[in-house]
């Protein structure tokens, strides 16, 4: 039977207080969840190496053998390891510990792994604890970590978060975006009428189960992009309409653009500066009911026309005059 060195399992000092051990032990079981490893044989003993070793040196009890029997046989090393090492004098007696199985309580799970529940691991193993734990401390066979030693709880996968950026018309038309995590390669569709702050969900694209739980989810989470002419309230849109002043004092049809095509909007004659025009249905589509649409609201800018002749000028010039405008 050989020696195993807790300490070193946990990589603390002999020394360490138990808030040390504790906390050097939920960072490995946190590396080395066979959860967070579905599959992987080398972190599933890694696993459990570090979990017998908390079990032992966690206990004060149990810790004060360890160290008594840790101490005799350093000695043994070196008077030369001459002969086998007895092991007799350090063996649980008959029937103590009977029931060496740890299970991880849902609590001790969350406080490692996070969470705002108290969630509980789905690993569990016929593999019991090590000859030299066993002989040490006694106990039978048992390794269950997250579920009651009654048997194994179905644990849902990991949810992953991926940050997604869209322009405003994509999400007008709605887009699509490949987006890996981890190994796996997906192309997610982003629906109409996306806002920033709104997640998409991708059932069971998430991490693995185990223990025959489901996998978990992707959430997408959006952030829309401001755009250089319209501006988004809800699912309205807004736009400044520039019009030179022979359409506004004249009326007649401007050209307007939008996300969903051309359209024609009729100014009345003598229109002022500022005048708002409501294009209803030609906004944002409505996330929850895309068919829904908000509306264009777009508000009249009065321009200067950039090339007016000087005989068009003096036109202009008579008219102020005429209206006491010198």
């Amino acid at each position: 039977m050989d020696f195993k060195d807790y300490y070193q399992s946990l990589g603390v000092s002999p020394e360490a207080d138990e808030k040390t051990i504790k906390k050097a032990y939920q960072k490995l079981a946190k590396k080395y969840h066979p959860d967070v490893n579905p599959g992987d044989k080398s972190a599933e003993a890694k696993f459990k190496e570090v979990t017998e070793a908390y079990q032992a040196i966690s206990d004060p009890e149990k810790r004060r053998k360890y160290d008594e029997l840790r101490q005799d046989y350093q000695q043994w090393q070196t008077r030369g390891g001459r002969g086998d090492f007895d092991w007799g004098r350090w063996q649980a007696q008959p029937g103590s510990g009977s029931q060496q199985t740890y299970t991880m309580s849902p609590e001790d799970f969350a406080e490692i792994f996070g969470g705002g529940s108290a969630r509980s691991g789905g690993f569990h193993s016929t593999e019991g604890f090590s000859d030299f734990f066993s002989t040490l401390f006694g106990g039978g066979q048992g390794f269950g970590f997250g579920g009651s030693s009654a048997g194994v709880r179905a644990r849902a996968g990991q949810d992953f978060e991926v940050e997604v950026e869209v322009t405003l018309e994509e999400a007008y038309h709605g887009t699509k975006r490949l987006v890996r995590t981890g190994e796996k390669q997906i192309e997610a569709k982003i629906p109409k009428g996306v806002r920033t702050g709104s997640k998409v969900r991708l059932a069971g694209q998430g991490g693995p189960g185990t223990s025959g739980g489901p996998a978990g989810n992707l959430y997408l989470n959006i952030t829309v992009l401001s755009d250089t002419r319209f501006t988004r309230d809800g699912d309205d849109l807004k736009v400044t309409l520039p019009v030179n002043f022979y359409q506004a004092i004249m009326g007649g049809e401007v050209r307007v653009q939008t996300f969903g095509g051309e359209v024609l909007l009729k100014i009345p004659p003598l229109t002022q500066s500022g005048k708002k025009f409501r294009l209803k249905g030609k906004g944002m589509p409505n996330l929850e009911h895309p068919q829904q649409q908000g509306a264009l609201l777009a508000e009249l800018a009065i321009t200067l026309p950039d090339d007016l002749t000087q005989q068009e000028i003096a036109a202009l010039r008579e008219l102020a005059q005429k209206r006491g405008i010198s």
